[in-house]
């Protein structure tokens, strides 16, 4: 996997090109639906790399919270409250729609809005770092849209997992809401109130302590989140926050960030092994209808967003195309329509959403990186035009 994961970021480093698709599609031919399929020797997915995927979601997101400490998230609520009901609307309702349109039913519906609606933190993260979009001014209505987008999300997994695998009870959905609320509450709590007791757990001269204590104390909070039914990714986005407010940063950056790189690549690593090349004929129309539909309204909402934090045109054109990627949650939601199937939703239609997300996600993990990979096109020709039509 590391050999596989290391060739495939050289080649993209000599085509000039982003490594994400890369780290995707290495692990799909080296997985058991390529290889495997073949009677060939293949990577399994392992306990270790379904833990180095989750580790690498949680670093990332980790990473994110660091950039966008607490003070940061209060001065801009309204911004990011703005920008991420219009995202919310624009995207989830068109999901909603085409999920019915298809289906014909509220709860596959239910579950499309989701799939298609949440961007991917960890790619987009990882992509604004790469091309050093962190520090730029369109990087604030990117991450406050996540931000907004992953508290949303944590409350409609509790949902839906709820009425897809509890049979739809609702006294259960909304138990496992108040619980997802209460452990979001208790973090902002943490956030808020910890920042002495965060700058006292850093305070070593051992870079191996400084480290240790770091991963420690996030994939233990992490954990605690799974447990209780809320995203990691959540959680230690919100750790990272905390971290934030330390005078720590800057040793965090640099002793975590080849942690956070090598994770990530496992991660991206994980979508493709888990991904069967052999159901995309199945669902191929259902995504091209999908990526064709909804590519436009993420760029719509993410210009939009753009223009909520006062941007010009160009870089809320840079903020719409960022946020087309789509990734991990979505595959999550997948995960739980699996789980529903012959109980709460036929067992076709389970394996079309499952089927359906994978490759939604590969198509738009791929689209989203080349479209942030190549902006200044973008920016070029739309800027140029919009400026031709306000002089005619």
């Amino acid at each position: 996997m590391f050999a596989a994961v290391a060739a495939a970021g050289v080649l993209a480093d000599r085509l000039d090109q982003s490594v994400i698709p890369f780290y995707i599609v290495i692990g799909m031919l080296l997985g058991p639906h390529v290889l495997g399929a073949a009677g060939l020797p293949f990577v399994e997915e392992t306990t270790f790399v379904e833990v180095g995927a989750e580790l690498g979601i949680v670093f990332l997101l980790f990473f994110l919270g660091l950039e966008f400490n607490l003070d940061r998230l209060i001065e801009n609520r309204e911004r990011i409250t703005h920008a991420g009901t219009i995202d919310l609307g624009i995207n989830f309702g068109a999901g909603l729609i085409l999920g019915y349109v298809v289906f014909g039913a509220l709860l596959p519906a239910l579950l499309i809005a989701g799939i298609v609606y949440i961007s991917s933190s960890a790619i987009i993260t990882k992509s604004l770092i790469d091309l050093g979009w962190i520090a730029n001014r369109e990087s604030d209505p990117m991450l406050g849209t996540l931000v907004y987008e992953d508290l949303f999300i944590a409350v409609y997994l509790a949902v839906v997992s709820a009425l897809v695998l509890g049979g739809g009870d609702v006294i259960e959905a909304v138990r496992s809401v108040g619980l997802a609320l209460g452990f979001i509450l208790v973090l902002l709590l943490l956030v808020s109130f910890g920042t002495a007791w965060f700058e006292r757990a850093l305070h070593t001269q051992s870079n191996e302590f400084f480290v240790l204590r770091t991963i420690g104390i996030t994939v233990l909070v992490a954990g605690a989140a799974l447990a209780a039914g809320v995203s990691e990714a959540v959680a230690a986005f919100f750790i990272g926050m905390a971290f934030s407010s330390t005078e720590y940063v800057d040793e965090l950056e640099h002793n975590l960030e080849a942690i956070r790189d090598t994770f990530a690549a496992v991660f991206f690593f994980w979508i493709g092994l888990v991904t069967d090349p052999l159901l995309f004929p199945a669902v191929a129309g259902l995504v091209v209808l999908a990526v064709i539909v909804t590519t436009p309204t993420k760029l719509a909402s993410g210009f939009l967003g753009g223009r909520v934090y006062d941007l010009d045109e160009r870089r809320s054109i840079r903020v719409g195309l960022g946020m087309v990627t789509r990734g991990e949650f979505s595959l999550i939601i997948a995960t739980v329509a699996a789980g529903g199937a012959g109980v709460t939703i036929p067992e076709a239609t389970a394996s079309t959403i499952q089927a359906f997300a994978v490759g939604y996600v590969l198509v738009m993990s791929i689209l989203g990186t080349t479209l942030m990979r190549y902006s200044g096109v973008f920016e070029k020709r739309v800027v140029t035009r919009l400026v031709d039509e306000s002089g005619a």
